[in-house]
């Protein structure tokens, strides 16, 4: 056994997120972590990692393992360069190196007893080395380096420059160097392009270790796991094989056991019933409490509390002019040296609804955010419509310090406190979610947070970067059913074809405006 997870208790002040969670990882298992939005999945890698600390419970690692984490929330430090990330997956090599360095710099003084054991420690790092290919690390980091595209970015690259689906690819980039023995991935697609989730469904499908993967993309997971862990109302519960098979069986068990808890509810109905209309008498008071007896050591069957399903019903205004916005030869970027793109000349009109595609760092969201006049372009322009109401939806919010309500609040202050929780309801989040701060909130969560405010604001033109990231499937579900009927424009940012196939009626490939192909 590599991973034992025994008795595992934890919670957020009083909200219980796992109440005596049992988890077990063998050889060889390539497991599906999945579940609701705020039911705990990235907690759960937290805890198993040693980043979290469990209110109760034990979590027991096989000796020697080397674990390699991908952390939807990772922070990427200043001043690095894309370089510097990659080659600090070999760092315990780099150590050795300056362990042998110092030893040749102490020879010089050494007696010959410790020179003979200086050059026996020298030898055996030096053995370790060349193992481990350290000698050929440059080439290493330059292999994967154009397997995920990022030679192309540049080395030297700053890591704060990097778009959120460069990030991704260059935290996997890195675990993939470190070649570790378990891979713990949170939710690794998200800001992924087609050709590098494909890539990576490849990987994982040929991964002969052990894999734990948090994701919402079923097509994703369902090619590439094994095993399937469930969570959901405090509890994880184990099913053999892929998502879809675990769709089967789930939903089995839940017709059965709503079948149960029906026929036991009828039942302790007629014998409260008896019980009612006999312990009075004489003549029935000992049946009566046979029939009592047997209530009282009945165990009931309780039905899971529901989740609350989202609902996502955009407010349209007006109807905007004709045109939207036009752009004559816009070049984008933020280095006059290094355009993202060649002049861009693209138009959309009133009620179409186009999807941008293309690899990331490509320049998408750096594209709405000129057309939305957030940055300025390299030369050329974006023309703005009349009449516009524009809803937009951002690729990534650092959350502060709000609560839900104050967060919902500060955007519609003539809302009462009962219109704010309703709407908040509505996008799918309990009352313990709308009380707590925004930021200790899943990605899920805070997704929802931010939909609450673009559905209750009108718009004519709605401009989404990658809206899907991190929402579950009911989510996702909703609110594609809610852009299928709304009846403004869309200009949407995504990388899963099956969500915008029957949302958009045009698709614009910002490969044809790139520099980088």
């Amino acid at each position: 056994m590599i991973l034992n997870v025994a008795g595992l208790t934890h919670g957020f002040g009083d909200r219980a997120i796992f109440t005596d969670v049992s988890f077990r990882l063998l050889k060889g298992e390539h497991i599906g972590l999945i579940g609701a939005n705020g039911e705990g999945k990235s907690t759960f890698m937290n805890i198993v990692t040693g980043k979290l600390m469990p209110d109760e419970g034990k979590v027991e690692w096989a000796k020697n393992v080397c674990v390699g984490y991908l952390d939807q929330h990772a922070v990427l430090t200043a001043g690095m360069t894309v370089g510097d990330v990659l080659r600090s997956a070999f760092g315990y090599l780099y150590e050795m190196e300056s362990r042998m360095t110092e030893l040749f710099e102490a020879m010089a003084d050494a007696s010959p007893d410790e020179m003979e054991k200086m050059m026996e420690e020298s030898g055996t790092i030096q053995d370790m080395l060349t193992n481990n290919d350290f000698y050929v690390i440059d080439a290493k980091v330059d292999e994967i380096a154009r397997a995920f595209g990022l030679a192309a970015l540049g080395l030297e690259r700053d890591v704060t420059e990097l778009s959120g689906g460069q990030r991704t690819k260059l935290l996997l980039a890195k675990l993939l160097l470190e070649k570790p023995d378990i891979l713990l991935l949170d939710e690794p697609t998200n800001y992924l392009d087609e050709n590098h989730i494909e890539w990576l469904k490849r990987y994982l499908l040929e991964y002969e270790n052990a894999f734990i993967l948090i994701s919402h993309d079923m097509e994703f997971l369902n090619s590439v796991v094994n095993i399937i862990y469930h969570m959901e109302n405090q509890r994880l519960t184990r099913y053999v094989g892929n998502y879809d098979k675990f769709m089967e069986v789930y939903e089995v068990q839940a017709a059965q056991l709503e079948a149960s808890y029906r026929r036991q509810q009828k039942e302790i109905g007629e014998l409260k019933d008896f019980v009612a209309r006999n312990k009075a008498r004489v003549a029935t008071r000992n049946m009566a409490m046979s029939r009592q007896k047997k209530l009282d050591k009945m165990e009931v069957i309780e039905l899971a509390a529901k989740k609350p399903k989202p609902e996502f019903n955009f407010i349209e205004a007006r109807a905007a002019g004709k045109v939207i916005f036009e752009t004559s030869d816009l070049v984008l970027g933020y280095d006059k040296d290094k355009p993202l793109s060649k002049p861009i000349n693209l138009r959309m009109e009133r009620g179409e609804k186009i999807a941008l595609t293309g690899t990331n760092g490509i320049g998408k969201t750096t594209f709405l955010k000129s057309v939305l006049g957030l940055i300025p372009p390299l030369s050329g322009k974006a023309v703005l419509g009349d009449y516009l109401y524009k809803g937009y939806f951002e690729q990534e919010i650092k959350p502060g310090e709000n609560t839900c309500i104050e967060e919902i609040w500060e955007e519609f202050p003539s809302k009462t406190q009962y219109e704010v929780r309703s709407a908040l309801a509505k996008c799918g989040l309990t009352t313990k979610h709308i009380e707590s701060k925004v930021r200790v909130l899943s990605g899920g969560e805070q997704a929802k947070v931010r939909l609450c405010k673009l559905i209750n604001r009108e718009s004519n033109i709605l401009l989404l970067d990658e809206p899907t990231n991190h929402l579950d499937t009911d989510a996702k579900e909703e609110l594609k059913r809610a852009l299928i009927a709304y009846k403004g424009a869309i200009l949407l940012v995504c990388h899963e074809p099956e969500f915008y196939g029957e949302v958009v009626d045009k698709v614009w490939n910002f490969e044809e405006w790139t520099r980088l192909v």
